[in-house]
């Protein structure tokens, strides 16, 4: 039995984010290339997609590259390239007629032409699905995006756009690129590693987090329910008590 079924549809949350890891070591525990890893991995995103939707998740968030990845061998590099243009151009129809938008956030100055050029057709062809919101984080880290958010606020500052004195977590929030976006409620990692590696650090200051040992390949539908129950389990209290929650809730 799925346990789809034991869901609370009125407790979910709005925003999913989940660090994909362990491709490589999938891999390698198989005696196959990092690059066989990356394309398995493939499969778990379109898994996770489908997932996402059956239950209404609003917002999910992937992890595809850091802006940490670029030191990565440039065979690897230049392998997940080409992947991720030959997944996009693959799933871009289907996506659509699920209803999938997508959208990216991350340094794309930096992607070179071929997959820039297919990452903004899938964007153009999905911008009026209503279903879920699929961001891939690409060419991102989260020390990149706060340091490219103050440059712009110092520029506004300095242009007479902003007064110095109206910074506060609400503006700074305005300048990253997750404008407009709900801040995550649940960060999965994958993998067996428990850090955050530099990913939506302004975004996950409330979010739980759940880390499981499953590399990314085998992370499928059942393990994403699981990890959506055990969120459904814990009390967020967001800075108050717990007689506090509970009297909010009533």
């Amino acid at each position: 039995m799925s346990l789809i079924g034991k869901i609370d549809n009125n407790h979910l949350p709005a925003h999913v984010a989940i660090i994909m890891d362990g491709n490589g070591r999938w891999a390698k525990t198989r005696g196959l290339s990092r690059g066989e890893g990356h394309r398995e991995g493939i499969s778990s995103i379109r898994k996770m997609v489908e997932a996402a939707s059956k239950i209404a998740i609003p917002y999910l968030t992937l992890y595809a590259f850091s802006t940490e990845n670029w030191n990565r061998p440039a065979e690897e590099v230049n392998g997940l390239m080409n992947l991720m243009v030959y997944a996009i151009s693959e799933e871009t129809s289907e996506l659509k007629k699920n209803n999938v938008r997508i959208q990216s956030i991350g340094d794309r100055d930096r992607l070179p032409d071929h997959a820039r050029n297919a990452l903004d057709e899938c964007i153009r062809e999905t911008e009026n699905s209503t279903g879920l919101t699929l961001i891939i984080a690409l060419s991102y880290s989260s020390k990149w995006e706060i340091a490219r958010a103050t440059r712009h606020i110092t520029n506004d500052v300095v242009n007479g756009v902003l007064r110095k004195e109206d910074i506060n977590e609400e503006i700074l929030g305005e300048y990253l690129t997750t404008r407009g976006i709900p801040d995550p409620d649940l960060l999965i990692r994958t993998g067996g590693e428990q850090r955050i590696s530099n990913f939506l650090l302004w975004q996950c200051a409330y979010a739980e987090f759940y880390f499981t040992e499953t590399f990314w390949p085998d992370f499928g539908e059942e393990e994403f329910y699981a990890a959506i129950l055990d969120f459904q389990g814990r009390e967020r209290r967001f800075g108050k008590t717990s007689e506090q929650v509970d009297f909010d809730s009533k």
